[in-house]
């Protein structure tokens, strides 16, 4: 490797022990490496060179670690940061990661675990890469035509200027710069998986595996042998050795949908593999040495199942580090027009026919829905008109918003003292907030958007579908 393309990092500890075992260790890498022995010295170097990656102590004579990784932040915010925190310093690490750490090592320092985080940290993407990558889908949302040719649909339910959906698409792009657990919540088809991909494809675990676990689909009996694998003989028909679910994410990352069906004794189990980064197959002995990055996902509230006793506090602490909330359609209905055009020419594309007009029925009904499935249900709809219009123009009645029984009548599901269909009882909820906030600001739009925590578009937006003027 010559000087011309090696790697720089910023070692800063005022421990001069410590400081020369990772500079010598970072040397014999091949990767040059300064140091510094208290934050202003650090933040001296830091205006003087650039560097690939910097590691921080937490406890400097002059500050802490967190000031050096917010001026960092704040500066130079393609430099990932790793901290060093004293033995059991569990708060500490937990801090830094929420601060935006890209991962953090406990004294004393384990060589083994220096060169992996520091090999993951230069493995990052770079800014170029990632300036290329936003630009192109920044350019493949101004089109649902090309956004049907991608390979991967992924954007498609990430599409839109909505408040939340921006703020999601931001931490997802954060979250891809750091090895933190994470921890996605949401409803039911509001894209959790797909948030939980985007983080991988982006992060320095890109080229290993991405293991998908949904944890509700799996039989109690079978879940320790599908998570931890098993040796040849370990029960009756085990005819051969087999790696599980654990061992498939090493090197990568392992999501756990639904989390919160995880069993108790299931969820020990696992405990332990995230504290000891070890596992052992079921039936043998030895066990081995394992790293992934954990996301998890659910649409259940784990703080009440912690509080039930049915969910496991420790547990949940290691894996709620950093939460990435994503936002259910009716939070961003601003957003569905663009969605169900982006969708319509992917469908359409798949199935070989030119993509079909919507009548304004259609448009009104889709605005009016209430999605209890999302994204996914939105999907489905759209696939299914798709199917069933009559030439090229899909009609309400080619929706099927409304499922029939048997006998072909809909009863609609009523809710409340006043018996209002689902839609109408949220529609009128929605239409007291919004008039509460407008009297509150004497009728002044921005401020009651602001007061309601949406942008001014998206309260145009329900102003105009409530029929509000």
């Amino acid at each position: 490797m010559t000087s011309a393309n090696k790697k720089r990092v910023l070692v800063v500890d005022d421990e001069a022990d410590i400081r020369e075992l990772v500079v010598l260790t970072l040397m014999r890498m091949g990767i040059e490496a300064e140091s510094a022995d208290t934050c202003a010295q650090a933040m001296s170097r830091l205006a003087e060179h650039s560097y690939d990656l910097c590691l921080t102590d937490m406890r400097l004579p002059d500050g802490d670690g967190l000031k050096v990784l917010s001026h960092i932040a704040e500066k130079y915010g393609n430099t990932p940061v790793a901290v060093i925190t004293a033995f059991g310093s569990t708060e500490n690490a937990v801090a830094a990661l929420k601060a935006g750490a890209f991962d953090y090592l406990a004294k004393p320092i384990q060589l083994k675990q220096l060169r992996e985080v520091v090999i993951s940290a230069l493995n990052l993407p770079r800014p170029t890469d990632r300036q290329q990558k936003k630009a192109g889908v920044a350019d493949r949302a101004n089109s649902a035509a090309t956004i049907a040719s991608l390979p991967d649909h992924a954007f498609t339910r990430l599409l839109g200027d909505s408040a939340p959906l921006s703020r999601a698409r931001e931490m997802i792009t954060k979250l891809a710069r750091s090895q933190a657990p994470v921890y996605i919540t949401g409803e039911s088809g509001t894209g959790k998986e797909v948030a939980a991909r985007l983080i991988h494809q982006d992060s320095a675990r890109r080229q290993a595996q991405f293991v998908a676990v949904n944890c509700g689909a799996i039989p109690e009996t079978l879940m320790e042998s599908e998570f931890f694998g098993y040796r040849r003989g370990a029960f009756t028909g085990a005819e051969t050795d087999r790696d599980g679910f654990l061992q498939a994410a090493d090197g990568g990352t392992l999501f756990l949908d639904e989390v919160g069906d995880l069993p108790l004794l299931m969820q020990v189990k696992l405990l332990r593999v995230i504290q000891e980064k070890k596992v052992r197959r079921v039936g043998d002995t030895i066990e081995k040495a394992i790293d992934f990055r954990i996301i998890s996902a659910t649409n259940k509230n784990l703080g009440e199942k912690v509080r039930a006793g049915e969910f496991r506090q420790d547990l949940f602490y290691r894996l709620n580090v950093i939460e990435l909330r994503m936002p259910s359609l009716r939070e961003i209905p601003e957003d569905i027009p663009l969605m169900v055009s982006a969708l319509m020419a992917r469908l359409s594309q798949q199935a070989g026919v030119a993509s079909p007009m919507l009548a304004e029925d259609a448009q009104r009904a889709l605005a009016d829905y209430d999605y209890p499935g999302n994204v996914r249900e939105l999907e489905n709809i759209l696939e299914r008109a798709l199917a069933l219009c009559d030439g090229n123009t899909i009609r309400e009645q080619d929706l099927h918003l409304t499922e029939n029984d048997d006998d072909g009548s809909a009863e609609p599901i009523t809710l409340g003292e006043r018996d209002l269909p689902l839609h109408e009882y949220l529609d009128e909820i929605e239409r007291g907030q919004i008039m509460k906030a407008l009297e509150q600001t004497r009728y002044n739009k921005t401020q009651a958007a602001k007061l309601l925590g949406i942008t001014f578009r998206s309260l145009r937006y329900r102003l105009d579908r409530l029929g509000i003027r």
